[in-house]
């Protein structure tokens, strides 16, 4: 019996319109972004009106003693200032086709450009904002402004920066920057400081948590905490996913988000701040950011084995009121390519011009450390999972 086969270019192909992208996550840092003073991350948007850098005023609190009923003349008290510069540069992108491309095209897959230039927009935001958390305060230009390149991240990146820099930044900074869960394993050398981080005791932890708490509290200048609209104090912990991973299985945090956490109801649900998946604890919210576990693994890579025989490190941020900024000087914009090739060529693009920074100060007692202004670094042990 004969049968009839189909031949190869008679077979049935159905191609899907529907295109399938990547996923990207939303910025995770929005909720605590704002003008306000009170503002985590604040937005400056001075610069939308010209200028390459903006100069931030930042003032501590009075520390004199004052006077009684004795002579206040030539006793006054002084007001410590600083101004904190802050450089923006641009950020673009774009993608082009030729006409007869779009011709082959089943899915219009160009289509997909402007959508997919918002989230690469998105992305650098998010990404510049850790960039920026992680890096050593610095007074000058950071490296590769305004080259082809360009650099949003103001400050020394750490990737970037030498062992004498880490060292000093740790060193300005003992007192906003805690080695797994205690104290002692500060060392005056970034590195051997990492290297005391051991597997069990460096995880994060209720107590690690709280620990870092207190610096803030007790840190000089002091780190002030974010207020919620219904007066309530916190600070912020940006954690990535694997410690977040240990935080979320500490028994301690575990039974107070299990028993003691107001539910749905009572107001929770209508927080803005307070979002599904966070951790609250003894005055922190806990948010996972998992892109800071990534940056470990593509960026920072040095701290894949920073810690004792070898282990894996990760930073954590808590964070309290003007933490960093986000100076604007253009917004994102839709671009198109004017050179066309008589029409053959189309081109869609985004720009932007913008810097992000780390709030800092020299310290007020000696006038020379770079004191990182409203943030605790904390290095813990975080494992992959296996």
């Amino acid at each position: 019996m004969a049968v009839t086969t189909v031949q190869d270019n008679n077979k049935l192909v159905q191609y899907v319109r529907e295109i399938n992208r990547e996923f990207v996550r939303e910025n995770l840092f929005s909720p605590y972004m704002g003008t306000a003073l009170t503002a985590i991350i604040r937005i400056k948007q001075e610069l939308k009106d010209g200028g390459e850098q903006m100069n931030i005023p930042i003032v501590t609190k009075l520390r004199g003693k004052g006077k009684g009923s004795g002579t206040l003349v030539g006793n006054e008290d002084k007001i410590d200032n600083y101004g904190m510069r802050v450089w923006i540069d641009w950020a673009r992108n774009a993608v082009t086709v030729k006409k007869s491309e779009k011709q082959k095209d089943s899915a219009n897959v160009f289509g997909e450009a402007k959508p997919l230039l918002s989230d690469w927009g998105k992305e650098r935001q998010r990404d510049d904002v850790i960039a920026a958390f992680m890096s050593l305060p610095l007074e000058a230009a950071p490296s590769g402004l305004g080259s082809d390149d360009g650099q949003t991240v103001n400050g020394i990146v750490y990737e970037n920066a030498t062992a004498a820099q880490r060292n000093t930044w740790n060193a300005d900074n003992s007192d906003r920057i805690l080695y797994g869960g205690a104290r002692g394993n500060y060392n005056a050398t970034h590195a051997t400081a990492l290297a005391n981080i051991t597997s069990a005791a460096g995880k994060g932890s209720a107590a690690s948590i709280t620990m870092a708490k207190r610096m803030a509290e007790t840190s000089v200048p002091k780190i002030t905490p974010f207020k919620t609209e219904d007066g309530y104090e916190w600070y912020v912990y940006f954690a990535g996913s694997n410690e977040f991973r240990d935080l979320e299985n500490d028994a301690t945090i575990f039974a107070a988000n299990k028993d003691a956490r107001a539910r749905e109801g009572n107001g929770m649900s209508k927080n803005p701040i307070f979002q599904p998946g966070d951790l609250l604890y003894s005055g922190v919210i806990i948010r996972k950011v998992p892109e800071i576990s990534a940056f470990v693994d593509t960026v920072w890579t040095s701290l894949q084995t920073a810690g004792n025989t070898g282990i894996r490190i990760e930073p954590g941020f808590l964070c309290g009121q003007q933490a960093a900024v986000l100076a604007w000087g253009q917004m994102a914009k839709n671009t198109e390519r004017t050179e066309t090739d008589y029409g053959f060529i189309t081109g869609v693009g985004v720009e932007m011009a913008y810097g992000v920074a780390k709030f800092f100060k020299k310290h007020p007692m000696d006038g020379t450390a770079l004191k990182q202004w409203g943030v605790v670094t904390h290095f813990v042990a975080a494992a992959q999972d296996a």
